[in-house]
């Protein structure tokens, strides 16, 4: 039989480059000089898409009329529009689960880096101060007795609100409903949340339905001791807004792993003192992108084997 085509749109691990060369007909949409010229010649042809973040809408999918799957990296899929998938009858998958761990962990460090201002006091070292200046100054957060409010408590807030009460910290959480089964105390609105807490961790996903969702009002509750933390999506955090609230000290500090524009090199923030700053590596250790990129292999082997995926989106399932 011959081998389904796929489209991989940009360049992928090595495990999943070398497995879907194994069982595909890949076309490298990246590679191509003219990529809509591309597009044009081979669209009929492409039955799936292995890709990581690449917006898919209408538009994407009508170059390719017989397409079937969109197998993308990352849990997170506001990128791709379910609707319109939906509609053509493409099924759409992602990666939960096998990062839930690793961000869960990022997400604590972070924290713990923020409150205890480490990156900071490391540069203190690296530059000559300790012994220049003296000791760094003495921090004035600490993370005991704090409490920590969760906004988006699904698999990876879980995991993060079993580590923060390992650390003695009270949880509560905001969501789109009270869970089922869940004892933290839960708020019905964000600044409800932002008003309980003095630690507040973004976890929701991207998309219209949170976009800037902490915004002026929310952090003006968390008030003058608060910590913002972001391991979601950039776009839930009105970014001028939150540098306004640092800047005027109505919070105390901001720990961020993702930003409304990436990359980027957000300068205004970058000037604060208690601001730390990561290059969106929540899941980027090498074992826990592989498994990403074998989900997103196996969920392609699985439809053409099956016509079922492994991790469909729950708009799918």
């Amino acid at each position: 039989m011959p081998k389904p085509d796929i489209l991989m749109t940009k360049p992928m691990l090595p495990i999943v480059q070398e497995q879907l060369d194994a069982e595909f007909t890949v076309h490298r949409l990246y590679e191509a000089a003219d990529p809509e010229a591309m597009l044009r010649e081979v669209g009929d042809t492409i039955r799936g898409v292995a890709m990581s973040w690449v917006e898919v809408d209408e538009a994407f999918l009508a170059k390719m009329p017989n397409l079937e799957i969109v197998s993308s990296f990352g849990v997170g899929y506001d990128h791709i529009d379910t609707d319109a998938c939906l509609a053509a009858k493409v099924m759409v998958t992602h990666t939960p689960d096998v990062l839930t761990e690793e961000v869960a962990d990022t997400a604590i460090g972070l924290m713990i880096m923020t409150v205890r201002e480490l990156g900071q006091a490391e540069t203190w070292l690296r530059d000559g101060s300790w012994t220049g200046k003296g000791g760094y100054p003495l921090t004035q957060a600490t993370v005991q007795g704090r409490t920590l409010g969760i906004f988006g408590l699904g698999r990876i807030g879980k995991a993060i609100a079993k580590r923060a009460e390992s650390f003695g910290l009270k949880v509560h959480y905001h969501g789109r409903s009270r869970q089922d089964g869940v004892d933290y105390p839960y708020h019905a609105s964000l600044t409800a949340l932002a008003e309980a807490c003095d630690t507040l961790m973004v976890v929701a996903p991207g998309g219209a339905e949170t976009q800037h969702a902490v915004n002026a009002e929310v952090l003006s509750a968390l008030g003058p001791d608060g910590i913002v933390i972001n391991i979601g999506r950039g776009s839930v955090i009105d970014e001028a807004a939150l540098a306004e609230a640092l800047e005027t000290g109505r919070i105390y500090g901001a720990g961020l792993d993702v930003f409304e524009e990436e990359p980027c090199t957000p300068e205004r923030l970058m000037k604060l003192p208690r601001v730390t700053l990561l290059p969106h590596v929540g899941s980027a250790s090498q074992a826990t992108r592989n498994a990403m990129g074998q989900l997103v292999v196996d969920n392609l082997k699985s439809w053409f084997a099956t016509g079922k995926p492994v991790t469909p989106v729950p708009e799918m399932s």
